[in-house]
């Protein structure tokens, strides 16, 4: 696909334009064209821009909703062309941030991507307590549970999760995902996560990679 029309995606979300967005998106599927990178590199470029500018205070909340608004008039056009691994179908992914973090741009690129190679994701939101997570993993039994703060005070909520399960019997049972900004390899290993995320396209690389696995045992 032409850089030019990834940057109109791009330039789309971030200037909250969702009539050029949508015009966009339609001519990316009228044209056959790819549409797995138009939201890798055009829609979730778009919004990880946003997210760095509010982290810069460059923008603010009601721009932030205003961008992903235009995000998802966008995705809704292409989404029904992307390519779904059927086989993926049916597989739950429990996904949220820990309480006392509202910032949910990074979630929800990651829930986007998920969704879009198949998977069911149970999106809780932001500023999620700790036995929130708890009864959605006992009542949806995933497969998968995606923890995700920004912010170091809300760090340890990582920890309570994943302590809280194993008290409750329900940690070998699923495959923890955990990322965000203060989030480190040596962190996710210290709380005993499975994976940790940089960004979408990490997560949906290892996700592949690990299910193949799985099939090849």
């Amino acid at each position: 696909m032409s850089n030019e029309i990834l940057e109109k995606l791009k330039k789309a979300i971030i200037e909250m334009d969702s009539d050029a967005a949508t015009a966009t998106a339609l001519e990316i599927v009228s044209g056959e064209m790819d549409v797995t990178d138009a939201v890798i590199n055009g829609l979730n470029a778009g919004m990880r821009t946003v997210a760095e500018q509010y982290d810069r205070k460059e923008t603010y909340l009601p721009q932030v909703l205003a961008s992903a608004n235009t995000f998802y008039a966008a995705f809704d056009i292409l989404r029904p062309h992307l390519t779904i691994d059927l086989e993926r179908q049916g597989r739950r992914m429990v996904i949220g941030v820990v309480e006392g973090d509202i910032h949910d741009i990074g979630k929800n690129l990651i829930k986007v991507m998920i969704e879009a190679h198949g998977y069911n994701c149970i999106d809780l939101g932001r500023d999620v307590p700790t036995e929130t997570f708890i009864k959605n993993i006992i009542e949806s039994r995933p497969d998968y549970v995606a923890i995700s703060t920004l912010m170091t005070p809300t760090l340890m909520g990582m920890r309570e999760i994943i302590d809280t399960m194993i008290d409750n019997d329900i940690r070998k049972d699923v495959v923890i995902l955990v990322g965000g900004g203060q989030v480190s390899q040596r962190f996710a290993d210290d709380i005993g996560a499975d994976f940790y995320g940089k960004g979408e396209r990490d997560t949906v690389a290892w996700l592949k990679v690990r299910e193949m696995k799985e099939v090849n045992k």
